[in-house]
């Protein structure tokens, strides 16, 4: 077969239908082997999932080190033919000296929201139809490409490039031992027969690829489809078989050459600009600094009324602010939307941003009663900012709203806080929190929108209506969630922490001698 298939190429002839012919119906126990780039995803190149990873690994200079060789990549790739050389540059240029587990943490953290955003409906359709066993063949390093294929479009095993490693760190090389080293061309028909084994019947049902060399696996297959290079709308986040609510990283745009070559000039002028817009926040007086935020290209919008400054000689005790929680300057921002410092109560922060923070922070001790006290005694003081999630959230979802302040207070003015951030994120779940503010500012022109709304009922509250503190929270979650048109959760900080770093999220802190 593979021999009419050359010769159908040779003269111009594509040997295989396109997917779109392919009928999905009626697959409950076939199995497929499909090739990643070109294939399940809509681009052919790998560029910028390496990009990620150098960035994520080895910050600037690593993404200007890829930067630099990429052309290399792509000469070696257009005027030789050479695929696999092509893409060990890039490998190289990713991954030398840097810990493989650094690697595995962005492949697990980082990679999957930048490849859901990717995914081809025609290769899925056919995919997730297949309910038998499903492969994945491909050239990108397996580390980097396993966790998105299996936890989110439900892989049953990956076959990929292995990377070369010496006392925990990738050497940049292959590993030329397993797979017989880079996984293009006949070694991918080599490693499907390892899975498959070499029975003809053993054959997987359908097979997906998307250039020539993908013939030699495909061969194999009983039904073979290629998938066009022709421009389609990935599918959309919420039509994957397991969508991405928690990812980290701290490059908010998909960082195509060109894209990474504009994140690489920036980067020194934007740490630049983050200094002088920081040193603004914390040197002037709250009610400059929104004017000095928009004369440095932050934009704050403010839409509703907020509520007036308590005074604690008035005997009023302070309002207390329940905040969707984007990043960690949300409490800032506040201050900055009411023009006077609001108190905030915070459940981790760097000694960096405490020191840097213009308004007054205080720790959780995460005991409920200790912590109630505390938060019983700001209030007494004035108004209070504080965040029932728990954490920062990426995506349109708010996580599950912790419901003690609703027990502490009826003064309780629910805010919906957006962010925009075109470059980089502002928040972290892996890396030094120090830097978040730093990342956030560093992006040309981010905004943050702070909505206010109408202040709780007393018939709605804990102490004027005696409602339970849990539906007290609860109702203010789906309040914030309609406001920012946002989906409702039970995930919690614990269960964001333990995807992407593997922890419970709890920084210790040391107590002072």
């Amino acid at each position: 077969m593979m021999e009419s298939v050359v010769a159908a190429a040779a003269a111009g002839i594509e040997p295989f239908p396109a997917v779109d012919k392919c009928n999905a119906s009626a697959r409950g126990g076939h199995s497929v082997a499909a090739d990643l780039d070109g294939t399940l995803l809509r681009s052919r190149s790998a560029f910028p999932y390496y990009a990620l990873v150098a960035f994520e690994a080895g910050g600037w200079p690593r993404l200007l080190l890829l930067l630099l060789l990429s052309p290399l990549a792509a000469l070696l790739d257009l005027a030789f033919a050479s695929e696999s050389w092509s893409t060990r540059v890039l490998v190289f240029a990713a991954t030398a000296g840097v810990r493989v587990s650094a690697v595995e943490s962005a492949a697990r953290a980082v990679l999957p929201r930048f490849y859901a955003a990717d995914v081809h409906p025609g290769a899925l359709r056919v995919f997730s139809a297949c309910s038998g066993r499903r492969v994945v063949l491909t050239s990108t390093p397996r580390v980097m490409a396993e966790p998105f294929l299996k936890d989110c479009l439900g892989a049953d095993d990956v076959a990929g490039t292995e990377l070369a490693t010496w006392c925990g760190r990738a050497t940049g090389l292959v590993d030329t031992t397993r797979c017989g080293g880079m996984l293009i061309g006949r070694r991918k028909a080599e490693a499907l027969r390892e899975m498959f084994g070499g029975d003809e019947g053993d054959a997987p049902d359908v097979g997906l690829g998307d250039r020539r060399s993908d013939y030699p696996f495909m061969c194999l297959c009983k039904e073979a489809y290629i998938v066009p290079s022709a421009p389609v709308e990935a599918v959309s986040m919420d039509q994957l078989p397991r969508p991405v609510i928690f990812h980290d990283g701290r490059l908010a745009l998909r960082p195509t050459p060109l894209a990474a070559l504009l994140v690489v000039l920036w980067f020194p002028a934007g740490l630049v600009l983050a200094c002088l817009r920081i040193a603004a926040g914390a040197l002037l007086p709250m009610h400059w600094v929104y004017y000095a935020f928009w004369a440095l290209g932050v934009r704050v919008v403010v839409r509703g009324s907020p509520p007036p400054r308590a005074h604690s000689a008035s005997g009023r005790k302070g309002v207390l602010f329940a905040c969707s929680h984007r990043t960690l300057l949300d409490p800032i921002f506040l201050s900055v939307a009411l023009g006077r410092p609001v108190a905030a109560v915070t459940y981790s922060l760097s000694r960096l941003s405490e020191m840097l923070s213009p308004i007054r922070t205080v720790r959780l001790s995460r005991d409920r009663a200790t912590d109630a006290a505390m938060i019983s005694k700001l209030l007494e003081e004035g108004d209070l900012a504080i965040c029932p999630e728990g954490t920062t959230s990426r995506e349109p979802f708010l996580l599950r709203f912790s419901a003690l302040f609703a027990e502490l207070t009826d003064e309780v003015v629910p805010v919906a806080m957006e962010s925009r951030m075109g470059m980089f994120h502002g928040t972290t779940a892996r890396g030094w929190k120090g830097m978040d503010p730093f990342y956030f500012f560093m992006n040309p022109s981010p905004v943050y929108t702070v909505n206010f709304l109408s202040k709780l009922p007393a018939e709605l509250t804990c102490g004027g209506g005696g409602k339970p503190s849990h539906e007290v929270a609860n109702y203010i979650q789906r309040l914030i969630a309609a406001t920012l048109s946002y989906q409702c959760t039970s995930l919690t900080r614990k269960d964001k922490y333990r995807a992407l770093a593997g922890n419970d999220g709890i920084v210790a802190v040391k107590k002072p001698r």
